[in-house]
């Protein structure tokens, strides 16, 4: 019997578990759940979703991977209001391309982390 994968959650290395949620909110994700260690005063882990995507964040132990490591592939229905409502929030993010895979464009922006995120059509 082969085994059949149900669903994928990434779990990233973050800096900063708190500014991470705030700048994934700029991207519609919301808390689901959050972790403490008793007696810690800053979180260590979250789990963020929004819609049926899920993110989860971890306090990074040590340095943060290269940003090119992983590329995280965020798909929306109208790709220029969605550069528009990032860089109104001042997230910089990159021009529009139009590839030949993404005829409706795409167009790059970092996470705090320096994570590669590409927003795209579906």
């Amino acid at each position: 019997m082969t085994m059949t994968t149900r669903q994928l959650v990434p779990m990233v290395s973050v800096a900063d578990v708190e500014r991470s949620i705030t700048f994934y909110a700029h991207l519609g994700f919301a808390v689901g759940n959050t972790f403490a260690p008793q007696g810690a005063t800053k979180l260590s882990w979250a789990w963020l979703q929004s819609g049926d995507a899920q993110l989860m964040l971890s306090k990074a132990s040590k340095a943060v991977p290269d940003q090119y490591s992983v590329l995280f592939y965020i798909y929306t229905n109208d790709v220029a209001a969605a550069r528009e409502s990032l860089a109104e929030a001042g997230l910089n993010p990159g021009e529009i391309a139009t590839p030949f895979y993404a005829p409706r464009g795409e167009f790059q922006l970092l996470d705090p982390d320096g994570y590669v995120l590409m927003i795209t059509h579906t």
